[in-house]
């Protein structure tokens, strides 16, 4: 497949600008890919569409207030976009004015200042800031919104799920946005049960494929997170006939990953591309404490299954395409995507393409909102 073969007509008036209230009163297209249907309902009747014995993930990912606007010491404006901590505490950074902000110069920020050590190989900058605190940053910086966004946020909050917890993502997981803590309790009263991974969302989910020959796009590399409980209640889930609902792509792009490197553990290397940080721990099968904020975990759980699920942590470099064999995911909520992007891939992966656009075609005609803060899609 091509580029090309993911791209479709949107009017620019339906790229949703503010997010709805309340947050579950958007809308929801109900795409069943065993009767071939589409059913046109809202996301608050998410409930109804779930079974005893279900198992949603969401990324608990919180997006940090990564973007700083400042001057350079020649009075010039600079921006920065805060992508990465290294261990060693400086930052790597997106700056704008790339090109004239060189090593050894100093930029200005409200309340911090930043010396730029180094380029990165993705064209990026090393900052040291000063004070080097977190809470100094999250005082001088701003929640970053998509580029398609051109409003600012009346209360960041809205662009955070209700369930995020650990700060790492400059992006927010966004199929997770349409959850209130009511509905959660409404899901959990149908029998359905939660758990959680993080993935912390880097700046390339914005980035469009610009090769027309998919094998040649750089897809970026994340820091995931699949923790022992969550791994025990998905086991438990397949084994008695549950199943899997990924809230969002970079919940299936974790899940999959996971599930591709436990059916083939064993393996001398990785079986999917990945890219480390110098600094950074390899991707491995040990994981951090679990961190359920959802609720309690089922706890170690034995199973018969074709294989075990194994816990994950490390940085998940994964470009799910039609052709990938899914594994774990056996439904999915997400948004509606940007024409040739990654996201809308992995979509068309699970659901196939001519489907999902058609699926599009029809939200189009009926006035979904789209992107970030617009409508969902249930995939079943």
């Amino acid at each position: 497949m091509r580029t090309a073969d993911f791209d479709y007509s949107l009017p620019p008036e339906l790229i949703a600008q503010t997010p709805v209230e309340p947050r579950d009163s958007s809308r929801l297209l109900v795409l069943d890919r065993g009767s071939d249907s589409i059913a046109h309902r809202h996301f608050h009747d998410l409930p109804e569409h779930l079974r005893p014995g279900d198992l949603l993930v969401v990324n608990d990912s919180r997006v940090i207030p990564a973007r700083l606007l400042g001057r350079r010491s020649t009075g010039g404006a600079v921006e920065a976009l805060l992508v990465h901590e290294r261990a060693t505490g400086e930052w790597e950074a997106l700056v704008r004015p790339g090109r004239r902000v060189r090593p050894g110069e100093t930029l200005h920020f409200e309340s911090v200042t930043a010396t730029v050590l180094d380029r990165t190989a993705s064209g990026g900058r090393v900052l040291r800031f000063d004070p080097p605190n977190r809470e100094a940053l999250a005082a001088a910086g701003v929640i970053p919104l998509p580029p398609y966004i051109h409003a600012p946020l009346a209360d960041p909050e809205r662009y955070q799920t209700v369930y995020a917890r650990e700060p790492g993502s400059v992006a927010a997981p966004t199929a997770g946005l349409h959850f209130t803590p009511a509905l959660v309790d409404a899901c959990r009263e149908r029998g359905a049960d939660f758990a959680s991974l993080t993935l912390h969302v880097g700046p390339g989910t914005f980035k469009p494929v610009q090769t027309d020959d998919l094998d040649a796009h750089p897809l970026h590399a994340e820091l995931a997170f699949l923790p022992p409980t969550t791994v025990a209640a998905i086991n438990h889930t397949h084994a008695n006939g549950g199943r899997v609902i990924s809230i969002g792509t970079t919940t299936v792009r974790v899940l999959e990953a996971a599930g591709l490197a436990s059916a083939q553990r064993g393996l001398s290397t990785v079986p999917f591309p990945l890219r480390e940080p110098a600094d950074q721990p390899p991707l491995s099968s040990e994981a951090p404490a679990d961190h359920l904020p959802l609720g309690e975990g089922e706890g170690k759980v034995e199973v018969k299954s074709p294989f075990q699920l194994r816990p994950l942590t490390g940085w998940i470099d994964f470009f799910i395409r039609p052709g990938h064999q899914f594994r774990v995911v056996d439904a999915l909520v997400t948004n509606f995507h940007l024409p040739r992007s990654t996201l809308l891939m992995l979509v068309a992966a699970f659901a196939g393409r001519e489907r999902v656009l058609a699926a599009y075609a029809e939200a189009v005609r009926h006035g979904y909102r789209f992107y970030s803060f617009g409508d969902a899609m249930l995939i079943l």
